[in-house]
């Protein structure tokens, strides 16, 4: 019999089909391993990594999304590269960046990586909007104080560099550090302004209330980054469910103030602490506020309720130690013992044989002799998990 007659729509799918084919096969995801991966994060201005694991099946159903976005970028040679890690063959990639779930997206910009791994939808048109994003300029160019003053937003943290022209060692370590904290900062470039020196830095606070400009040599990088990190980056951030695991991947401890939502006063003191008393544990811990009303299993796992708020909590990722009380805050050395005493091991010690059985739970050690275990993390269990991955829309908690 002779082949039956081929449609001319079953032709256009056909044809649509080897397009999209095509497409794919020309889409270049470079497989990083120990041989390629300092030179291409060296050699690119943007890395886009794809952590993932054969076996598993959201890393399998991403592999076709991830390739096809990162098609869009194919004229950006040597400015944008979307690569993959297999996370079982090259562990020893995977453990340098603490990659434990897949598949994971992480961002490298500079051969640094970003804070922020991406958690947002997996799909060709979410990822492509990221990236381009990532690809457009950090830096808002004004032309004069007036064009400028429109656009510092009160609410936010801004960095102004007085450049006239975007080039030299200086604008381009400015430029660097801004696509790193682009995140955290708003950044202005433009003429320098009244009183302000030609290629120079100032840091402009939340309300304007701190204006402080850089007092080093801007062709020093990492100076420059060290600096405005600490000044971008707030010592007293705000956790909600949305950020949860992104702040447990920080490795720290948490220091956590419950209040009720609509208490403006004891975030107002505990900042003010938190400032005064351990600037200087930014390294060590995590210094959070929380809404009392929606955290309200934590509180409750250390005997407190909402009419109880504020209420002040270290969280160690293994257990949980309360602070004596909020009115303590404003005893001189009260918080910053409290860290300290966190690190030293002195929390633990004494809550293994503390006196209040109520909040804690109590156990039997061999001689027979009642010992004392403070209330486990809670915010430990928010970490990465396996089963808190979807696909498209994906909900990390």
């Amino acid at each position: 019999e002779p082949a039956p007659t081929m449609t001319r729509e079953t032709l256009s799918l056909l044809v649509l089909t080897l397009v999209s084919l095509c497409s794919l096969l020309q889409a270049e995801v470079v497989s990083l391993d120990d041989s390629n991966h300092d030179e291409v994060l060296k050699n690119n201005e943007i890395v886009f990594v794809n952590f993932y694991a054969e076996w598993c099946r959201f890393s399998q159903q991403l592999k076709p999304i991830f390739a096809e976005a990162s098609e869009k970028f194919a004229n950006a040679k040597g400015k944008v590269v979307f690569a993959s890690v297999d996370s079982d063959k090259q562990s020893g990639i995977s453990s340098r960046y603490h990659v434990n779930k897949y598949p994971t997206l992480k961002l490298f910009r500079n051969g640094e990586l970003v804070k922020k791994e991406y958690r947002s939808q997996r799909s060709v048109a979410a990822l492509t909007e990221y990236i381009q994003k990532q690809v457009d300029s950090a830096i808002q160019v004004y032309g004069d104080e007036n064009q400028l003053k429109q656009h510092l937003d009160s609410k936010k943290r801004h960095v102004i560099a007085g450049f006239v022209e975007p080039s030299g060692t200086e604008f381009n370590n400015f430029k660097k550090a801004a696509g790193i904290l682009r995140e955290e900062c708003v950044f202005h470039q433009g003429p320098a302004l009244a009183g302000q020196a030609p290629k120079s830095i100032k840091f402009v606070g939340q309300n304007s209330q701190v204006q402080e400009p850089y007092p080093q040599d801007l062709a020093n990088f990492d100076q420059l980054k060290s600096w405005l990190t600490e000044r971008c980056v707030p010592l007293v951030r705000e956790i909600t469910f949305e950020n949860a695991e992104e702040l447990t991947e920080e490795g720290l401890p948490f220091l956590i103030l419950f209040k009720h939502p609509d208490d403006k006063d004891s975030e107002k003191i505990f900042s003010e602490a938190v400032v005064r008393e351990i600037a200087d544990q930014k390294k060590t811990i995590n210094c959070l506020v929380a809404d009392g009303k929606r955290f309200a299993h934590p509180l409750h796992h250390l005997g407190k309720a909402e009419k109880d708020l504020p209420v002040i909590a270290i969280d160690s990722f293994r257990h949980m130690y309360l602070f004596e009380s909020m009115p303590a805050l404003s005893q001189a050395g009260k918080l910053r013992q409290f860290v300290l005493d966190l690190h030293s091991g002195k929390l633990h010690r004494e809550f293994h044989h503390g006196p209040d059985a109520a909040t804690v739970q109590v156990q039997v050690d061999p001689n027979g002799a009642p010992e004392t275990q403070p209330p486990p993390s809670v915010f430990e269990k928010l970490k990465p998990s396996y089963n808190r991955y979807s696909l498209v829309n994906k909900d990390e908690l």
